[in-house]
């Protein structure tokens, strides 16, 4: 019973990990990386619709993304949508096939504001973990009368392992993020 507590909770501060480096890797480190326009919503027909459902991206250099639209009457509808983006301040050329879009160099107040976004997804990222270990503790604590204390105490003092484990991978992630968007 502790057990599947506690593999439930570390399951799912590793699902909490996995987001929280899915949503650093949305922020520009100034190079053109796919996964920045993964959560760019086109209107389609008037439905919100997600690029990649709409395109394909190649990255021929290090700051240009060439996107080719599967259906070339939404061209323009891409193109709005990538220069609406707040967070890539990205600028497309459409040459009526495909879309160039060349990223700006970073200044250093922007990278400095990146790195403040990164650190707020990341303390998003560590409350959702010490919100899990809250749960997983309620749980434990549902189990008192079935199972003695002393086993009780044990899976606490491993929950809280596995929160600290959690938690430093978040600050590992945090780390390299803010290396690579601080590295000129």
């Amino acid at each position: 019973m502790i057990s599947d507590v506690l593999a439930t909770a570390k399951e799912k501060m590793d699902q909490s990990i996995e987001f929280a480096k899915d949503d650093f890797a949305n922020v520009s480190a100034g190079r053109a990386n796919p996964a920045l326009f993964e959560r760019i919503l086109v209107d389609y027909y008037g439905a919100p619709t997600p690029l990649q459902q709409l395109a394909s991206m190649q990255q021929p250099e290090a700051r240009m993304l060439v996107i080719t639209p599967f259906d070339k009457a939404a061209l323009k509808d891409i193109e709005k949508a990538i220069v609406a983006a707040p967070h890539l301040g990205a600028t497309a050329n459409n040459d009526g096939t495909i879309i160039r879009v060349t990223m700006p160099e970073l200044t250093e107040d922007r990278r400095k504001e990146y790195v403040k976004i990164v650190k707020e997804k990341a303390e998003q990222a560590r409350v959702a973990i010490r919100n899990l270990r809250r749960a997983a503790m309620s749980d434990l604590e549902a189990l008192k009368g079935e199972v003695s204390d002393d086993e009780i105490s044990r899976g606490e003092k491993e929950l809280e392992q596995i929160t600290r484990a959690s938690i430093d991978g978040v600050e590992d992630a945090l780390k390299n993020k803010e290396n690579e968007l601080l590295a000129v």
